[in-house]
């Protein structure tokens, strides 16, 4: 049997990164913990990703994830609202690869297609199956929602992506 692997899920937001914990032992979930890290809206864009970086690495700190997941961002007709966002992603990705950790990234379609069976869904749809597949899952908000649900959709691709890891390495 494999061992239990403990994966943190990134939703990625310049006002609100979502996150969410869980551990994953075969095909059996646990909910761990999720939540939200906010930056200031008054401060300046530098002092706002640096409120972001501080925030997440108090949380793997404290919970100590083997593995991360971060949800890729798409493309809308805001270029600098994409920007920024972007930059936000920077920071999500950047804080787990700095404690040592693997990074996965998944698009969208394919976090929803995980969690509730199709590419296309809503928000109300993904918190019923959050519920549905971790029953003491605890969640407040969509960002700490779709966190947990990209972490969902890790591990239940990470088992895929170790393989092609290792044929790379190998």
């Amino acid at each position: 049997m494999s061992n239990m692997i403990r994966i943190i899920g990134i939703d990625p937001g310049l006002r609100r990164t979502g996150w969410g914990v869980i551990e994953s032992l075969g095909n059996s979930l646990r909910f761990v913990a999720s939540g939200t890290v906010t930056s200031d809206g008054e401060m300046d864009l530098a002092s706002r990703l640096c409120q972001l970086h501080d925030g997440l690495a108090d949380v793997i700190h404290a919970h100590q994830p083997h593995e991360a997941a971060v949800e890729q961002t798409f493309v809308n007709k805001d270029a600098v609202a994409t920007l920024k966002l972007g930059q936000a992603r920077g920071i999500a990705m950047l804080v787990p690869a700095r404690a040592g950790l693997l990074v996965a990234e998944y698009a969208p379609n394919a976090v929803k297609k995980a969690v509730i069976g199709v590419g296309h869904g809503d928000k109300t749809q993904i918190h019923m199956m959050l519920k549905v597949l971790m029953p003491k899952a605890t969640f407040k908000g969509n960002d700490a929602a779709d966190a947990l649900a990209i972490a969902i959709c890790h591990a239940h691709n990470r088992q895929g992506l170790a393989g092609r890891l290792a044929k790379l390495a190998g």
